[in-house]
């Protein structure tokens, strides 16, 4: 397993990375006009992203030749065929809410070895925030050690979940009324690393993503969240890696309930 100073190094390249990024983003004028559309009409992607993910990659590479690089706009392209490290960037989560305006916005990116996630950051963009992680070693918001809510409950806490790209997902419109009728506030923010990062922060009582992910959608933030105390599930139950078909960050006694809120059928209607 890659020992404390390796780590520690992964870790403090991130950290320097996410603070550039947060300056270039934040100091971007993004236009719909000057954008582009890839899947569909709801699915922007700006020079900045692109911008973005091109200086990292050539950081992390020249700082590390033998690791590569995933990101959400070129790919996986450079770095040695057989990498000790893969990075999984994201160089603008949230990228329909940068287009317009909307200030929740992030940069995530993540180092996973052979053993899984090492290091990660989620980067909130307009609070000019760094949210940080080293596997064992914890939790960070801006180099203080963080923890989620010990004392959260679904009853008067909020509760983050995110469309599948513009889609409900399947089973949506039950969830949110059975944490409604708990008196939790679901609230859809468009940013999948920044809702998991604010778990671990301890603002939000967890968070519920069903659908399908790439690791750079939430790698990072998922390990924040579990070295922040969070329990993290799939839809078949805890998961000790990156779930990537659904994934719940919370609390244990919140889990329970989101986990079953999220799974449980439906009563069929007598």
């Amino acid at each position: 397993m890659s020992g404390p100073e390796q780590l520690a190094d992964w870790h403090r390249a991130a950290v320097e990375l996410a603070g550039w990024a947060v300056r270039t983003i934040a100091a971007g004028d993004p236009d719909p006009a000057r954008s582009e559309t890839k899947v569909n009409a709801g699915d922007w992607v700006t020079p900045f992203d692109r911008a973005v993910e091109r200086h990292v990659r050539a950081e992390l590479l020249a700082r590390f030749p033998d690791h590569t690089v995933v990101g959400e706009e070129y790919g996986a392209d450079g770095g040695p065929a057989d990498p000790s490290v893969t990075w999984y960037l994201d160089p603008i989560d949230g990228t329909t809410n940068f287009v317009h305006g909307v200030p929740w916005v992030a940069f995530s990116l993540a180092g996973a070895d052979e053993h899984g996630a090492a290091v990660g950051v989620v980067a909130d963009v307009y609070r000019g925030e760094v949210f940080s992680a080293v596997r064992g070693g914890g939790a960070f918001l801006d180099g203080r050690p963080v923890r989620c809510a010990a004392g959260a409950s679904i009853a008067g806490g909020i509760l983050l979940t995110e469309w599948s790209r513009q889609d409900a997902w399947p089973g949506m419109y039950d969830y949110l009324p059975r944490i409604s009728a708990r008196h939790g506030a679901t609230r859809i923010m468009g940013s999948c690393a920044l809702a998991l990062a604010t778990v671990g922060a301890g603002r939000a009582a967890g968070a519920v993503l069903p659908g399908h992910y790439n690791a750079w959608d939430v790698m990072a933030g998922v390990l924040i969240a579990r070295e922040a105390g969070a329990v993290v599930r799939d839809r078949r139950g805890d998961h000790d890696g990156v779930p990537l078909d659904g994934v719940l960050v919370a609390p244990g006694p919140v889990a329970d309930e989101l986990w079953h809120a999220w799974v449980d059928p439906v009563p069929a209607a007598t």
